[in-house]
């Protein structure tokens, strides 16, 4: 039988049929082992279930059980895994082009959805450069922030992550991730406080601001003139951590006086999933650069680095050699995927959706786990919602008996102590209700 037709799946609720990770599922981790570096795939006992297929909120694994994705698959299927509209696209698109040379001989896709993107970004004359993945993004903002300004330096924030390329992995502050490359590492990186909205407050934001100020009056550690400030609207894999009221906007001026670009990591915060376009835009960033990704492609990597056309033409015209380039830029089927998601997006108000499922589950976590000892916090923008847990590894214990009862959850923070949360846009009530029932019950049995 061909799974897609079993009615209703996309919108199931669990059905655990053998204890995950099941015999197929284990067997494929044993092959994995064998052929891929052993840094990549965590495997152990209890980890991981190898997909089969999956199409709205649901995910089948090799065994035949069926999960409700409570992470999107890394954030990227915010308007459900395998939209009607982006399989449509590619499939109709791979019919015809399947590649194109990017940056000598382009597409009609590309050219369509650079207008399409430069059409939406909060600006008025803007320019934008393709990429496929978040890290790409990143290393063209810094790029750029660095030709606009002729100054090299960089703010960055602790707890940010911004991807492992070696000019993201410079800004991305977590030691786990740094250390093996340090001596690889651009030195003219400085991390500042992110204060934390619960924990830290207002005294925390001042506190944080006048670290801030003083860096960018003073430079870099190496010495060099800081000519970018790089900035989660929200820190995603930190733990969903939200900063201050206020705090946004008073970077945003400071950077400005200093005249240092902000670029505004929205990779994953951005295209609906906080709640609307830009999550920039609910806490008072004003950037200068902006990243997308993840969403974009609804399954297909694509990413994009945009800003204001007078910063964009720091880099020079083209002489028949781009100096940043790539040989997937612009990709006919990545390109069609993301403009049936921004199609849908719009179509389907997915921003709107996602800021009223988002307070939903709020709502219902912190009602039931207000007496829980062990939770820290409660928090979250639209569909991006952290649970912070007093212990450390605690979320990686919860992640891993969620997933014997059908929920696919991540840990996050850099101490496995937070579970986040970044579900479908498409997660119906029916799966939300049993998903924070079975969640919560979790939580008080495992931590």
């Amino acid at each position: 039988m061909n799974q897609r037709s079993e009615e209703g799946f996309g919108a199931l609720l669990p059905d655990i049929r053998v204890q995950p990770p099941a015999s197929a599922s284990r067997a494929m981790a044993e092959r994995l082992r064998a052929v891929e570096s052993r840094n990549i795939t965590y495997v152990d006992d209890g980890w991981p279930v190898f997909w089969q297929e999956a199409l709205g909120a649901n995910v089948r694994d090799v065994d035949g059980n069926v999960y409700i994705d409570l992470t999107s698959a890394f954030g990227v299927a915010l308007i459900g895994h395998a939209h009607p509209a982006v399989v449509s696209a590619v499939r109709e698109q791979s019919g015809t082009l399947m590649h194109a040379m990017g940056d000598v001989h382009p597409s009609r896709p590309k050219l369509e959805l650079l207008e399409r993107l430069c059409a939406l970004a909060p600006w008025g004359e803007v320019r934008a450069v393709l990429a496929s993945t978040g890290s790409e993004a990143v290393e063209i903002a810094l790029k750029t922030a660095q030709l606009a300004t002729g100054r090299p330096g960089v703010l960055a924030f602790r707890g940010g992550y911004h991807g492992l390329t070696l000019g993201s992995l410079a800004v991305t502050e977590r030691e786990h991730f740094r250390a093996p490359f340090s001596q690889r590492l651009y030195g003219g990186v400085a991390f500042v406080a992110f204060p934390d909205r619960a924990r830290d407050g207002d005294r925390g934001a001042k506190a944080a601001l006048k670290e801030a100020c003083t860096t960018l009056e003073s430079g870099a550690p190496n010495g060099d003139p800081i000519g970018a400030v790089i900035v989660e609207p929200v820190q995603g894999r930190a733990g969903a951590r939200l900063a201050p009221d206020g705090f946004m906007a008073s970077l945003s001026e400071i950077a400005a006086e200093s005249g240092a670009l902000v670029i505004a990591d929205e990779i994953l915060t951005g295209l609906g999933r906080c709640g609307a376009q830009l999550a920039s835009d609910l806490v008072g960033l004003e950037p200068d650069i902006v990243c997308v990704g993840k969403a974009l492609g609804g399954g297909i990597p694509i990413s994009a680095c945009l800003s204001r056309r007078e910063v964009m033409d720091a880099w020079p015209e083209s002489s028949g050699e781009a100096i940043h380039t790539s040989t997937f830029l612009g990709h006919p089927l990545a390109c069609v995927a993301a403009l049936a998601v921004l199609e849908t997006l719009e179509g389907e108000c997915v921003a709107e959706r996602a800021r009223v499922l988002g307070s939903q589950l709020l709502e219902l976590l912190r009602s039931e786990l207000e007496s829980v000892p062990a939770v820290v916090d409660v928090r979250g923008l639209g569909v991006l919602i952290g649970i912070e847990l007093a212990g450390d590894a605690q979320a990686v214990r919860v992640a891993e008996a969620a997933l014997r009862e059908g929920l696919i959850l991540l840990p996050a923070g850099d101490r496995g102590h937070v579970i986040e949360l970044t579900p479908p846009a498409t997660l119906n009530d029916v799966q939300l209700k049993y998903a924070c029932d079975v969640l919560c019950r979790l939580i008080r049995e495992v931590v």
